[in-house]
Order: structure tokens, then sequence, then C-alpha cells
């Protein structure tokens, strides 16, 4: 596999990584205790820390991607394998 394969399927690891990651460790003003400015949506984070979140989702893309390349490496799971109804090769 060439590595700018391996950097792209990184890039779109990443990526999914950081919108799942997104919703935890946040709080509302209301659950930190803190005072809401006026106008403020109700579902506003008040502890958003984005270097936090790239951090994470760094750590899990990295994970995916080594866990992705090793099997097409050693093909622990085919395309085939995937296949749970319908007609099956003869």
């Amino acid at each position: 596999m060439e590595w700018t394969s391996i950097l792209a399927i990184y890039a779109l690891f990443w990526v999914v990584s950081a919108f799942v990651l997104l919703p935890f460790g946040v709080e509302t003003h209301d659950e930190a205790g803190i005072a809401k400015v006026p106008g403020q949506a109700e579902s506003a984070p008040a502890n958003f820390r984005p270097g936090l979140l790239a951090k994470r989702a760094t750590g899990l893309a990295v994970l995916l991607t080594t866990l992705y390349v090793l099997n097409y490496a050693f093909g622990w799971i085919r395309a085939e394998d995937l296949i749970f109804w319908g007609p099956t090769a003869g």
C-alpha cells in the first residue's frame, strides 16, 4: 500500500473520529453551574476544548489506521467475509 493511501485513510479516520468523540466530556452551562449569556442556546458547551478533542481523535485515528493497514497486509477480514446473507459463491 502506498504511503499516500495510508495518509488519506488516516485523514478520513481522523475526521470521523473527531465527529464521533465530539459529544464526550462536554458540559452545558447548567451542568457546570456557570451563568449563561443572554441569548445563548441551552445546549452550548461550557468547556469545549478543541485541543483535547484533536489529541483524542489523533490517537483513535492512529489506532484505526494501524488496524486497517495490518488487515490489508495480512487479510484477516476480506470483503467476502462481510456477506451475511444472499447468494454464496459455489
